[in-house]
């Protein structure tokens, strides 16, 4: 039903490492996209996916980071999960691919369910036709930026996903306090899809490290009631943005503001095992990094989508 979307980053890594156990039980399957040379992490994720008889999709030709020019270390480790049905593959179709190069991609991997992720890619009609009585047993995730409602038509009779990038990336000093994230969680079957993603509170915007920090944003979704359940995106951001010194002092800025919000009963925030750690936070004055606070937006966002679908 939902499969958000990560890149391999770390603490992206980390997230879908700690909240295996959800994704599982909800029926929830992570997409990933491996950008580091190193695959210890991944690995490590997989393996955590794994235990718990969940889903995940490995993408093995990655657009973005070290291996984009060559994906065959990723397919040397997806070996090792061969007859764990765990683990599926997962073929980006971008601009710069075509429809021989994907069917090339298909064939070396004739052991795993496989999932295309449709970016950019223009031979949409072609690869269905290439694709025959193979195209009901594939999984096909649109990207809703490339991919109209006449692209996605192609590939009726698969299981079909859209998805979202519902996160607006500003510089944090000009995130304004709320803004609607999407209602694809209450939408997706009028679309005529089987499920959704997104690519949570990170974007699709991809970066290999954020710059300097004028400003700290912890960017919290909730779903609003009150606005049919869609999902909405609270940018808590500190009143500090002119230097790039001390974090720390503009990350209690910020989270003083959420626990305000909190506090008020008026948040629709879900208390997530994220919200309780950023209140223990609060009263412990600590700042555990740019990174960890990430990975606690992810963890939350993850949880809210659980949550509301249970």
């Amino acid at each position: 039903m939902y499969y958000p979307y990560f890149r391999g980053k770390q603490f992206e890594l980390i997230s879908v490492r700690e909240k295996a156990e959800i994704f599982a039980k909800s029926d929830f399957v992570p997409i990933i996209e491996p950008v580091r040379e190193a695959l210890n992490g991944l690995d490590k994720s997989l393996k955590a996916v794994c235990d718990v008889h969940g889903k995940v999709v490995v993408i093995v030709n990655p657009y973005h980071g070290d291996h984009r020019e060559n994906g065959a270390g990723i397919t040397e480790l997806l070996k090792t999960f061969i007859g764990k049905d765990s683990v599926g593959v997962g073929i980006l179709l971008r601009q710069d691919i075509d429809v021989a190069e994907a069917i090339a991609h298909c064939n070396r991997h004739p052991n795993h369910q496989l999932t295309f992720i449709h970016a950019g890619f223009t031979h949409g009609k072609e690869l269905a036709a290439a694709l025959g009585d193979r195209l009901e047993e594939t999984r096909n995730v649109f990207n809703e930026t490339y991919c109209p409602k006449t692209y996605r038509k192609h590939f009726l009779g698969s299981e079909r996903i859209l998805l979202r990038d519902g996160f607006k990336r500003r510089r944090n000093r000009d995130y304004p306090p709320v803004e609607l994230f999407s209602d694809l969680n209450v939408t997706f079957e009028e679309e005529g899809m089987n499920g959704f993603g997104d690519f949570s509170i990170v974007g699709d915007d991809y970066s290999e490290s954020g710059g300097p920090a004028y400003a700290v944003a912890i960017h919290l979704t909730f779903i609003d009631p009150d606005q049919d359940d869609a999902m909405f995106v609270y940018h808590f951001v500190s009143d500090s943005q002119d230097t790039p010194t001390d974090p720390a002092g503009k990350f209690a800025e910020a989270l003083e503001k959420l626990i305000e919000k909190l506090d008020s009963g008026e948040s629709n925030l879900y208390e997530t095992s994220a919200i309780q750690e950023l209140r223990e936070l609060s009263k412990k004055g600590h700042f555990p990094g740019l990174g960890y606070l990430k990975k606690l937006s992810l963890n939350h966002h993850i949880e809210t989508l659980a949550k509301f679908f249970s």
